[in-house]
């Protein structure tokens, strides 16, 4: 197909049947991609929910008892964590789309699979559902990387705070539209119709998504002006068409560097100390209002909703704000920088709630908390400025990899605080040191924000 004109002198040369010299309006299409990659990572985090979901009823026909359904709730974050590296490599070497959209069939058929666990005999239940639990988690990997690398390609600098933001915001729109619609299904059909549901969604957008997906310069949708204005505004537009041409062997001297880098350490260290505080709110967050501030179960789940809220509208104000410094002149440092120390600050507000009695209050202070932790969730913007050109779908697989680490640790040591000293107080203090340590990280270890490249 041949492109039409597109700017200046070689615009009036080309015959146009209307009379006007203008060129083209520049197109869109990254906004539809970007549609595209919010729908697959909330259906990805729906996934997620399902087990959660579904525990009781689960637990309760195949005879599990809370400890075996602690082992099956821990493969997916082992899995998860351990294919991280591997999965980012996968997409360095063959490409964003092609493995993103094997790994969302692969992830929709786990789940599908799921849904038949119920016809196995009692006596193989738990390592059926154990294995395919953590085979959910470990075809899952590539997922929040591929984001990473198909935003860098198609999005300018200026613009690629908001896209992270967005696609990375699908994971509270996950938990308000998914979970009530979860628990109706499991309550009017069984709970095996969730998996199935979830499912055969999958696998129809892996269907769209490997049909229709093409990198920026090949994208039929795409012209010449929006290939233009991201290619000029830094994106890595080509990264896929060199994966597919380059088969480079994963060396020591990248991974090397990726592990030893002043910049990426303290970016690894910070997405560890963010993700702390998100698993607090999906894992103890709940028990704390229960157990510690009794509040009824009731109660409970829609005091847990406001967070979530709030933390997406914290998300997508950090993402703008970012972009907005970056439109007026002020450098990467300062743009990316900014909304991530400010919102850790706001976050590490949580430790207030250890001084105020009402149940209420309390929900108020861990909202606002939450809040900041959206704000401050630029990290995946970041990663994409400064992986090396090379490697962008490694890096972001060390950085998801290093923070998902705390999605094992932190519920595990808020367990044991609040085993120890019978209050929830030290946990609390404990994820506000998480954000302390975040903004050091930013302020002292990262450095400059800019593109990295791998020694020569």
């Amino acid at each position: 197909m041949t492109r039409g004109p597109t700017t200046g002198p070689t615009a009036t040369h080309a015959p146009i049947a209307t009379g006007a010299s203008r060129a083209a309006p520049r197109t869109a299409i990254r906004y539809s991609v970007l549609a595209f990659l919010f729908i697959i990572t909330a259906i990805n985090y729906g996934d997620r929910a399902t087990l959660g979901i579904a525990g009781s009823s689960i637990s309760h026909d195949l005879g599990l008892t809370p400890v075996a359904m602690g082992y099956i709730f821990s493969a997916f974050g082992w899995a998860y964590v351990m294919n991280q590296v591997p999965g980012g490599w996968l997409l360095d070497r063959f490409g964003s789309i092609r493995v993103y959209g094997a790994s969302l069939l692969a992830w929709s058929v786990c789940t599908l699979l799921i849904a038949g666990v119920g016809h196995v005999p009692h006596a193989i239940a738990f390592p059926v559902l154990f294995v395919l639990w953590a085979g959910l988690g470990l075809v899952e990997a590539p997922t929040f990387p591929a984001n990473s690398r198909i935003v860098s390609s198609w999005f300018p600098t200026a613009e690629r705070g908001l896209a992270t933001s967005i696609f990375n915001s699908a994971q509270y729109v996950a938990v308000a539209f998914f979970a009530p619609l979860m628990g109706w299904i499991t309550q009017q059909f069984g709970w095996e119709y969730i998996f199935a549901v979830m499912g055969v969604a999958g696998v129809v957008l892996a269907a769209a998504w490997l049909m229709r997906m093409r990198p920026p310069a090949s994208h039929p949708g795409v012209n010449a002006a929006e290939l233009a204005f991201i290619r000029a505004g830094g994106a890595l537009v080509d990264i896929d068409d060199r994966a597919m041409r380059v088969r480079r062997p994963l060396t020591w001297r990248q991974v090397r560097f990726m592990l030893t880098d002043r910049t990426l350490v303290g970016v690894y260290g910070g997405q560890y100390c963010i993700t702390a505080i998100l698993y607090f709110f999906l894992t103890w967050f709940p028990l704390y209002l229960h157990q510690s501030r009794g509040l009824s179960m009731t109660q409970t789940g829609l005091a847990a909703s406001v967070p979530a809220l709030c933390g997406l509208a914290g998300a997508i104000s950090g993402g703008a704000l970012s972009d907005m410094l970056l439109r007026r002149g002020q450098s990467e440092n300062v743009a990316r920088k900014t909304p991530y120390v400010v919102g850790m600050a706001i976050a590490s507000t949580i430790c207030l709630c250890n001084f105020v009695q009402s149940a209420w209050v309390i929900v108020l202070i861990m909202s606002f908390a939450f809040f900041g932790k959206g704000v401050a969730a630029i990290g995946w913007a970041v990663i994409s400025d400064i992986a090396p050109k090379e490697t962008p779908g490694l890096a972001a697989g060390i950085f998801n990899g290093i923070g998902n680490i705390a999605g094992i640790v932190t519920p595990i040591v808020i367990g044991y605080i609040v085993a120890i000293t019978k209050s929830y107080n030290g946990a609390l203090l404990f994820v506000a040191g998480h954000c302390v340590v975040a903004i050091l990280l930013y302020l002292f270890v990262v450095g400059k924000i800019r593109r990295l490249s791998l020694p020569v």
